[in-house]
């Protein structure tokens, strides 16, 4: 929606201090122009995972001569899949890098996730991390790295080694911290080993939704539907607040008086799964200074036609917040510690699951040509 002005919901939130990205890429995108139409409408960044890959290539015969052509080498479906992947983030990486220098690099990222079977593997991730940074080049791309145990060692040792990083499957205010707390060690290793800490990124993605559609039917169970919907922004309202507080503590300032940018929260997940809710709760009431929040296609269009943007609804009810996870949600045998390890875990398995779904459709894409 455009007002007299000529601006975009978008832009407004942008001004409000929360950036939107899109959480989706197709190669169509690149060849119909949606892609720099959603730029121009006010996307300021891109993220991608395995499910989005592939859905994108099963739905179309786009990839299908890159695919013969890779298999032509006799590579492996894992390799052909994360070639294609790779050929598609570049793409958008070039679209968005007027964004990344005209921000100073606050904006105008693409993300590419390493393949998810190495999430409990520790050695292998960063050594993945790295590939894919070395092998796309471009200054604005974001490797993703999943929040386990395991991946904390390579989000530090990333970062220190100069590699942008969107820190992904984040479900608890503990591991948020944690992972905030990994990033300063890791850029106070760049900065010590001579490097600009200028030319390096990261969000921290907190997923929002899933922790509404885990909570609310142990809620409706235990009679109190009238705290479905609430847990989540509950959550993601404590994660900002957090995100405030280590912001300002002498360690991260001291780091960003010599450049370094703050690892911004990225709100994702964050179209409404329960037909019952409001189509942007997730999007309207978390936006805040130096946030992000990445939009499925279907909910960033609806922002577009219908959001009102409104001045740091992320900030509201934090003592309602604070109340209800650490009091109400106990007193009715719900464990938000426990809760959290549970979806860290299913969506560990899901991206996975999602990436050898991709690998059987390229297989099959293979077979059927060879037939």
């Amino acid at each position: 929606m455009l007002d007299n002005d000529g601006t975009t919901t978008l832009s407004k939130m942008y001004e409000l201090g929360t950036s939107p990205w899109i959480d989706n890429i197709s190669r169509d995108w690149f060849s119909n122009g949606k892609l720099s139409a959603l730029i121009n409408s006010g996307v300021v960044g891109l993220t991608s995972n395995p499910a989005i890959f592939a859905a994108a290539i099963a739905s179309t015969s786009l990839y299908d001569q890159q695919i013969l052509e890779l298999a032509s080498k006799v590579l492996s479906s894992r390799v052909i899949a994360l070639e294609l992947a790779k050929s598609d983030i570049a793409s958008a990486a070039k679209l968005l890098e007027p964004i990344y220098h005209t921000t100073r690099a606050k904006d105008g990222w693409a993300s590419i996730e390493v393949d998810p079977d190495l999430a409990y593997l520790s050695s292998e991730t960063l050594k993945a991390a790295r590939a894919l940074h070395n092998e796309l080049g471009a200054p604005n791309i974001m490797v993703k790295i999943p929040a386990t145990d395991q991946g904390l060692m390579p989000i530090r040792e990333a970062i220190t080694g100069g590699i942008s990083v969107n820190v992904t499957l984040i479900f608890s205010l503990e591991r948020y911290r944690e992972v905030y707390d990994t990033y300063l060690d890791g850029a106070q290793g760049f900065i010590d080993a001579g490097g600009d800490p200028r030319t390096i990124g990261s969000v921290a993605s907190f997923f929002v939704s899933r922790i509404d559609s885990a909570i609310d039917p142990l809620l409706e169970a235990r009679g109190r539907s009238d705290l479905m919907g609430k847990a989540a922004l509950a959550q993601a309202r404590l994660a900002y607040s957090a995100f405030q507080e280590i912001s300002n503590s002498e360690k991260a300032q001291s780091l960003f008086a010599q450049g370094l940018r703050p690892q911004r929260p990225l709100f994702a997940s964050t179209s409404t799964k329960n037909p019952a809710f409001p189509k942007l709760l997730y999007v309207e009431n978390l936006i805040g200074a130096d946030s992000v929040n990445t939009m499925p296609l279907p909910t960033l269009e609806e922002m577009l036609a219908n959001g009102k943007p409104m001045a740091d609804t992320v900030l509201s009810d934090l003592d309602e917040s604070k109340k209800l996870l650490e009091h109400v949600l106990w007193d009715l045998g719900i464990s938000m510690s426990v809760l959290a390890a549970d979806l860290e875990t299913q969506g560990v398995e899901s991206f996975a699951q999602a990436w050898h779904a991709l690998m059987s459709e390229i297989e099959k894409k293979i077979a059927n040509q060879g037939s």
